[in-house]
């Protein structure tokens, strides 16, 4: 797993016009790299962007999916394991067969071209819903008929009670969402075709088109995309591991 990272490293501080030797530094670091891919591929707006829907989508997914999750795991009410059937066979259909009657959807809607195209089609998640379906049902119900008996409604006790201890839970969502939305060039590639709407992957794949023969600025450029997301994996992993370990056992 890090052999390929650490050659993306290595290449993009070679000196362009040398070539890299295997896994071992350069005699000379040229951290200039970056500094060009930077302002050549013109990542400044496509982070903004980036970072924008990231955000959207993941905060949306967490509102829809904390919303299903626990009235899959508390509400009795009829059809509800027809419902999380139904959740989780979403799960095996992929995005790429639905792109058309979304696409049909956003055009109806005059959203194309806009960031509502890159946020709406992503706004709920079952995998989100499952995932937090599962840990609410860790919780132990006590703790909510406790606060019901202090007149506590459903919201109340889902957003003072379930919520702060699903911790764990919501960064899991938090960093899977925001990876994936992040690395996502599918839909920008699909539903905008204006420059100030591209986003990280989109400006990567460009950039590539016009510098195929520098793999020193293409490596830099890859290193410039991904090292958000490997902060922000970092800053959470241990609530992710948690999150991860924890979700569907009962105590």
């Amino acid at each position: 797993m890090m052999a390929p990272l650490a050659v993306v490293v290595i290449t993009s501080l070679t000196p362009v016009g040398a070539t890299a030797s295997g896994f071992s530094l350069p005699d000379r670091l040229a951290f200039a790299n970056y500094q060009a891919a930077w302002s050549q591929g013109n990542f400044l707006l496509a982070f903004a962007n980036s970072t924008f829907v990231a955000l959207a989508v993941t905060a949306a997914q967490i509102f829809t999916s904390a919303l299903a999750g626990y009235a899959l795991a508390r509400l009795k009410f009829r059809g509800r394991q027809a419902l999380l059937l139904l959740v989780l066979a979403t799960l095996v259909i992929p995005f790429q067969l639905l792109v058309i009657p979304i696409f049909l959807i956003l055009k109806w809607g005059h959203l194309l071209n806009t960031y509502s195209s890159l946020i709406l089609p992503s706004a709920a998640s079952g995998f989100g819903i499952y995932l937090l379906r599962q840990f609410f049902s860790t919780i132990p119900v006590e703790l909510e008929q406790a606060a019901s008996l202090d007149g506590a409604n459903r919201l109340q006790i889902l957003w003072r009670i379930v919520l702060p201890l699903s911790r764990p839970a919501l960064v899991t969502l938090f960093l899977f969402t925001f990876i994936g939305e992040w690395n996502d060039l599918f839909k920008p590639l699909i539903f905008t075709t204006r420059p100030e709407l591209r986003t990280v992957q989109l400006a990567l794949a460009e950039f590539q088109e016009q510098f195929t023969n520098s793999w020193q600025l293409m490596m830099a450029a890859v290193g410039i995309a991904t090292v958000p997301i490997v902060v922000l994996f970092l800053l959470g992993q241990k609530q992710f591991i948690q999150g991860v370990a924890n979700t569907g056992i009962k105590e």
